[in-house]
């Protein structure tokens, strides 16, 4: 342990967990005590390495699709980031039974992207190809949406008729990237329509708020997600656009030395998918330096809960009653 400059820690709250999240991991947890092991789940159930490997030591079996591997009537679980009707259709003909913990947020993606289908309108998905997100959102109206990923796509775009357009989002997006694509639409298409509300999630834009306010004073701020975390990964861009030092770590160990060089406020987030256990240890690892001012950065309060999967409420009550 060499000696260190670093004098306070701010942590940026809201941080971790939103309640998709919560949700997902809780239902993958509670059907292995309902059904006992295995339980199968197609993709990660979330974007965070220790919360798969948690749940894979419990005795959830991950696969990358619904495959032999998961024997038939097995119990089968959806992740929180949604899955196309494609893949409902396959679980059917293959007779598993399904558990579906995508985030009510963004199965309100997908009921936008089938209602502005149905209109004729062509679908034009803000988001990041290849995310899992992504794939399902496409999945519900394959022949309706084109997905663009910068201001360039939108200046590249055509469309059958300019006039029935319409745009929606991934839900783990930069705010400002996104009204940045979205107001380039507006100018391209002045009859776009779009959702009610805002696709972006609000766990993903009051976390963006908090680091956004909290990266001008620090000297380095540290994101807590995984690599494939596409709402951490915008917490890190946040936090640099500002011109604040900023990484990406999955665990504490993962600090390296000649970050903290001279470094005397660092600054403590953590994406969606993150649980608060690993910000405790990151803050350990700071005080076992001689860290000793701690401080929350509280831009806002969350009260957002969602319910877990009907099943899962019918079995749990069916099981306490008995």
């Amino acid at each position: 342990m060499s000696a260190t400059t670093v004098e306070k820690l701010l942590l940026a709250a809201p941080r971790g967990y939103c309640a998709g999240v919560d949700r997902a991991v809780q239902t993958v947890e509670r059907a292995l005590e309902l059904y006992g092991a295995p339980v199968y789940v197609r993709k990660e159930i979330v974007h965070n390495k220790h919360v798969v490997e948690e749940l894979r030591a419990k005795g959830a079996v991950f696969v990358e699709e619904l495959d032999d591997s998961i024997p038939e009537s097995a119990i089968t679980i959806f992740s929180a980031h949604g899955v196309s009707p494609a893949v409902h259709a396959d679980a059917e003909r293959r007779q598993l039974q399904t558990i579906d913990a995508t985030c009510p947020l963004v199965t309100k993606v997908h009921r936008e992207a089938v209602k502005f289908a149905s209109e004729g309108y062509t679908i034009v998905l803000v988001g990041h190809a290849g995310h899992e997100e992504v794939e399902g959102t496409m999945g519900e109206a394959p022949d309706h949406i084109v997905l663009v990923e910068t201001e360039a796509d939108v200046d590249a775009l055509e469309v059958d008729d300019p006039d029935r357009v319409a745009y929606i989002s991934q839900t783990t997006l930069s705010v400002d990237e996104t009204r940045a694509i979205i107001n380039r639409l507006r100018e391209k298409f002045p009859n776009i329509t779009g959702p009610r509300t805002d696709d972006i999630c609000y766990a993903t834009t009051n976390r963006q708020a908090a680091v956004k306010q909290m990266a001008p004073l620090c000297d380095l701020v540290l994101v807590i997600g995984s690599k494939n975390s596409s709402n951490s990964n915008r917490l890190v861009q946040v936090a640099q656009e500002l011109g604040t030092e900023a990484y990406l770590i999955d665990r504490e160990d993962q600090v390296r030395e000649e970050w903290l060089e001279g470094k005397h406020v660092v600054g403590i987030s953590s994406g969606a998918s993150a649980p608060e256990e690993l910000v405790e240890r990151l803050v350990g690892f700071f005080r076992d330096r001689g860290v000793q001012q701690v401080e929350e950065f509280e831009v806002l309060r969350e009260d957002v809960r969602f319910m877990l999967p009907k099943r899962i409420r019918q079995d749990a009550a069916a099981a306490a009653s008995a």
